[in-house]
């Protein structure tokens, strides 16, 4: 809590009656119910407990309620908490000002029964509240719900006394079918951080919710789910759950002659190294250790790893290897070549192709037949991903004016161009599910004001997103195959199991995906974005718990690529390090797989290194747990893990490395070539190709797009291609 906080509800005690006496939780509770009519919530200010306190750890067979209020029918439980609801936003409503609110808050805390310490367990902790938050729960005898709560912060256990007085005593039916939306009426904060306030009432309630639909299948008999394999990381270690996590935490502790035998050659032949999140662990935490003996090693998403080159390039680096995808290395090659570094070499990581299935869907007939309808509605612009092929930039620019864009400025680029372009048409490709996700996105930004539309972008409001929508467009036939894992049933079960954890998404995930994110996200328990965003909001919201100094057990699960989890855990680890001290309060951190254990494989342990390998042209692999039926490929969930980015292997790396300088024909087939095709234009497409990119780059520095494109856009020439 923040010193404004304690300092406005220090002077609110002032005002507000003390507390009822120490032994509250014997009188009855009181409630005045009329048949004809729902209880108003007035009534709850004379209760002097809402219910008993919690049963011991290990309750009797008989009730261990106290219950002497009125006993309601199924029928009655269903009206009544929609009743509660209602009078409860009414009553909270009325108050305008935001001091009035608190201070209701505060009185309704003092009805809360006291918590016995042996429920404040972590098991018990509601993630994502600024203050600590326990919850207990259990299914009585009668089938209906029964809550306590407790919190270290009055404001807290106010929002936990008012859920409790709504909720306790449901069918959990009924606690389920509250949605964090019927709570944003409330309007409960302070001046300063009431977003954080509201997510609280969101929080427990989604807590409220996980526990009771565990109780109704423990109560049916329902088989528990498999839990997703987990990496949990603290100041003491990593501990790996399930067989998935436990083949990627054995590569967060390379082998030291590896890393040493790689950085002899990187220093001695000046070699920089940029690879992105989604390489296999191994690689990873190879290059992991090797950046603490030589700088010139940079593991980011692709936005920046033709930008790192580049500096590396001017640090004196003679030669580049790229860990990615073809694309990757195309572009590194031409941004290179664009900022004078001819000379410099660019190699890849594997003598066959490294494909991908974003590029590859923008690189068909169907994809240039999409951007033919664009030619045809002028004033358009084209706003293609960044994961693609140099030559697909090249073709569609010359088709239609483009842009390329990431996960993370997509949105601001498409808003900007509609703002400085009047009755633009924007064309978005090649992913289908992150253009669907955008539009719905729009969408869900016509529900909100124009104060919180200006926010986002100053320059937009209702009316203008609600014009923007008709003339959005997107591919509709282009997916990435690891995102597309991330399906109903992966959504069906994060759902269930892990509701109440912090949630990452990519925005290439399907929609079903995204929604759940973007829920999470609205209460502050999720981020939705790139895998750049994705790795800043982990590390924000681990600095954070930190910062509070109290024992806490944070879950992130991880929609993403897996191979995501090397930056993150030695990124986590650089926070914790400073938690060693015993005085210090113990931070636990938890990296959730969404893997079903149905999808696993497991290899044999007989082998002294504990897995299987097969030989893969010239070079052997080692073969860890992974999904049944392919890499990546299952029903189930799978393992989100890209099979084009585990072909970028360590051995792979070392060949090249010890074969440069001087022995380049060796290596000839791993060269990232210059393009020597031309356009239909008649022009270089690494030239034209590159022009999207500088476009954007424009955009990042300027937050406008430059002249040139919004001229390409307002005057394209004659035959429908765009000036250049």
């Amino acid at each position: 809590m923040d010193s404004s906080t304690t300092a406005t509800i220090s002077s609110l005690k002032t005002t507000i009656s003390p507390n009822p006496s120490p032994n509250r939780t014997k009188k009855t509770p009181t409630f005045h119910y009329k048949k004809t009519k729902p209880p108003s919530f007035s009534t709850f200010k004379s209760v002097k407990c809402i219910h008993s306190p919690p049963p011991n750890p290990k309750p009797s067979n008989s009730s261990p309620f106290i219950c002497t209020a009125v006993t309601f029918s199924p029928s009655q439980i269903t009206e009544l908490v929609p009743s509660k609801l209602h009078h409860l936003i009414t009553e909270f409503q009325s108050l305008s000002q935001p001091v009035d609110r608190v201070k209701r808050l505060l009185h309704y805390a003092t009805f809360l029964s006291p918590l016995p310490d042996s429920y404040r367990v972590d098991s018990n902790r509601v993630m994502g509240c600024t203050a600590q938050v326990w919850l207990e729960a259990q299914l009585d005898q009668y089938g209906k719900m029964r809550f306590w709560a407790d919190s270290d912060s009055e404001i807290t256990r106010g929002f936990c006394a008012c859920l409790i007085w709504v909720l306790d005593g449901a069918v959990p039916e009924e606690v389920l079918k509250v949605t964090t939306e019927d709570l944003t009426a409330l309007n409960v904060g302070l001046p300063v951080g009431a977003r954080s306030r509201v997510n609280t009432w969101h929080n427990v309630l989604v807590s409220m919710q996980k526990r009771a639909r565990m109780l109704v299948a423990e109560r049916d008999g329902k088989k528990d789910f498999d839990p997703f394999p987990s990496l949990v990381v603290s100041s003491d270690g990593i501990q790996a759950k399930g067989s998935y996590a436990e083949a990627q935490a054995r590569y967060l502790f390379p082998d030291e002659s590896k890393v040493q035998e790689l950085v002899k050659e990187l220093k001695e032949k000046k070699i920089g190294v940029v690879a992105h999140f989604y390489m296999d662990p191994e690689v990873q935490g190879v290059l992991t250790a090797a950046q603490k003996h030589w700088p010139h090693i940079h593991i980011s998403d692709s936005l920046v790893m033709a930008d790192s080159a580049v500096k590396m390039a001017e640090a004196g680096c003679k030669f580049i290897t790229v860990l990615g995808v073809d694309f990757m290395s195309e572009n590194v090659r031409a941004i290179l070549d664009q900022a004078g570094f001819g000379e410099v070499g660019v190699y890849r990581m594997s003598n066959e192709r490294i494909g991908c299935s974003l590029a590859d869907a923008a690189s068909t007939p169907a994809y240039m037949s999409y951007l033919g309808a664009a030619s045809g509605s002028p004033p358009s612009l084209h706003v293609i991903y960044i994961n693609t092929s140099l030559e697909t930039k090249a073709y569609a620019h010359e088709l239609v004016p483009t842009i390329t864009c990431t996960s993370s400025n997509v949105v601001q680029t498409i808003l900007q161009a509609s703002a400085q372009i009047p009755d633009l048409n924007i064309w978005y490709g090649p992913d289908s599910y992150m253009g669907a996700n955008i539009a719905k996105l729009f969408q869900q930004m016509t529900m909100m004001s124009d104060e919180e539309i200006a926010e986002i972008h100053p320059a937009h409001n209702g009316d203008s997103i609600r014009s923007l929508l008709p003339r959005l467009h997107y591919y509709q036939d282009g997916t990435c195959i690891v995102h597309h894992l991330f399906g109903h049933e992966v959504v069906e079960k994060i759902n269930d199991m892990y509701c109440d954890a912090f949630l990452t998404a990519h925005l290439e995930v399907p929609g079903e995906m995204f929604s759940l994110a973007m829920e999470a996200k609205r209460r502050g328990m999720g981020v939705v974005g790139s895998t750049q965003n994705i790795l800043d909001f982990i590390k924000q919201r681990v600095q954070e718990a930190l910062d509070r100094d109290v024992n806490d057990h944070l879950r992130f699960v991880l929609g993403t690529e897996s191979g995501m989890v090397t930056s993150i855990v030695a990124a986590v680890r650089h926070l914790l390090g400073s938690t060693k001290s015993s005085e210090k309060a113990k931070v636990n951190v938890e990296i959730v797989f969404p893997v079903s254990s149905d999808a696993i494989t497991r290899t044999s342990t007989n082998s002294t290194s504990g897995l299987n390998s097969v030989k893969v042209g010239d070079i052997i692999l080692p073969v860890i747990p992974g999904a049944a039926s392919g890499e990546g490929c299952s029903i189930h969930g799978g393992c989100a893990s890209c099979p084009y980015m585990k072909m970028n292997s360590l051995n792979s790396l070392l060949k090249v490395c010890h074969h440069l300088p001087g022995e380049k024909n060796k290596v000839a087939a791993y060269e990232a070539a210059r393009f020597k095709l031309r356009t239909p234009n008649g022009k270089s497409i690494a030239d034209v190709g590159c022009e999207p990119i500088l476009h954007m780059r424009h955009f990042q520095a300027t937050k406008e797009l430059p002249d040139k494109l919004v001229y390409q856009a307002l005057y394209p020439d004659s035959n429908g291609r765009s000036i250049s």
